[in-house]
């Protein structure tokens, strides 16, 4: 029995390797695997090379968990519009037990490992705007996401990470209320922002202690939420972190820019700043007085290098 086993796990990994790949994922069985969690369970435990998971096109509706012991885990989606992970949790959703799940427990997929990264794939959760609702959730160090779509209402995307370094790159992230939040150094890199009914871009929640929360980058602000009807962010926590570096900023985002949460003192320990926005969403004139707009000297100063403590996601 045993060495049927054995032969048949040597012929998946064969099955995978033959195509460029340590594990395939797919619903109609061409894989080693027909779920994403399968495939998650299978990578050994504090493996020390990259483990490449290939996902095949189709709707995989499974609540995700990379485990903090599966280090180096790369996702890679056959297509970007058409595979999909994908979960319906929220806030107030009961568990077992008759409680809300809250909004941490809402997520889609909780990403734990350190060294994730994932290419062509979207994320989703499929909840509506019912409050609440995390499609992607990253606590491990040196997230990467490249060419994804993150799909929600309000809070898509949690970077809840303290001190996780993340990086986005090409990326399309919607919502309507603080849908980008947490308390991560994350660097958003020629992104589209997809502003939903109104609200706000993002609610950071940078420690005290850290330099940098988060930073757009060559991103595009845009959406079919009405004009004016969108903040570019607030302080979730009072150290709130934010820049806005060379982004085209749509008629969503409301002349002031940036609220303070109805309280007063954030307004003088939140750090947000633009340089250079351009759009019919950039009114710098009328920004609000606490936040600052940056001169060329000091924009300058903000490198991968530097916001991201030396850690270079682009290379492999």
């Amino acid at each position: 029995m045993k060495s049927i086993l054995l032969f048949f796990l040597l012929a998946w990994l064969t099955l995978g390797r033959a195509l460029g790949y340590d594990f395939v994922v797919a619903q109609d069985g061409t894989g080693q695997f027909r779920t994403v969690q399968e495939a998650f369970n299978a990578v050994p435990d504090f493996r020390k090379k990259v483990t490449t998971i290939f996902i095949k096109k189709g709707i995989y509706k499974e609540k995700l968990i990379v485990a903090g012991s599966k280090n180096l885990v790369k996702l890679i989606g056959e297509d970007r519009e058409k595979t999909v992970l994908t979960y319906d949790d929220y806030n107030q959703k009961k568990n077992i037990f008759g409680e809300d799940k809250g909004t941490s427990g809402s997520s889609s997929i909780y990403i734990y490992g350190g060294d994730f990264s994932a290419e062509n794939l979207t994320f989703q959760n499929t909840s509506g705007p019912v409050g609440q609702a995390v499609a992607v959730w990253v606590a491990g160090d040196k997230a990467r996401f490249k060419n994804c779509r993150f799909l929600g209402f309000q809070d898509t995307l949690y970077t809840y990470g303290y001190g996780s370094r993340q990086y986005y790159q090409d990326c399309y992230i919607e919502g309507t209320v603080d849908f980008i939040f947490g308390s991560s150094t994350a660097w958003f890199e020629g992104c589209t922002i997809f502003c939903k009914t109104s609200g706000f871009v993002t609610a950071a929640s940078t420690p005290d202690t850290t330099r940098y929360g988060y930073v757009f980058n060559r991103c595009k602000i845009t959406g079919n939420a009405p004009a004016g009807s969108f903040y570019l962010g607030r302080p979730w926590r009072p150290y709130a972190k934010t820049v806005f570096l060379n982004c085209e900023l749509g008629k969503q985002i409301r002349p002031e820019g940036w609220d303070h949460w109805d309280k007063e003192s954030n307004k003088q320990t939140a750090r947000y700043a633009e340089y250079q926005s351009q759009g019919p969403g950039a009114a710098p004139k009328q920004r609000a007085a606490w936040s600052r707009q940056l001169p060329a000297a000091e924009a300058q100063q903000y490198t991968l290098a530097t916001v991201l403590r030396g850690w270079d996601p682009t290379k492999e």
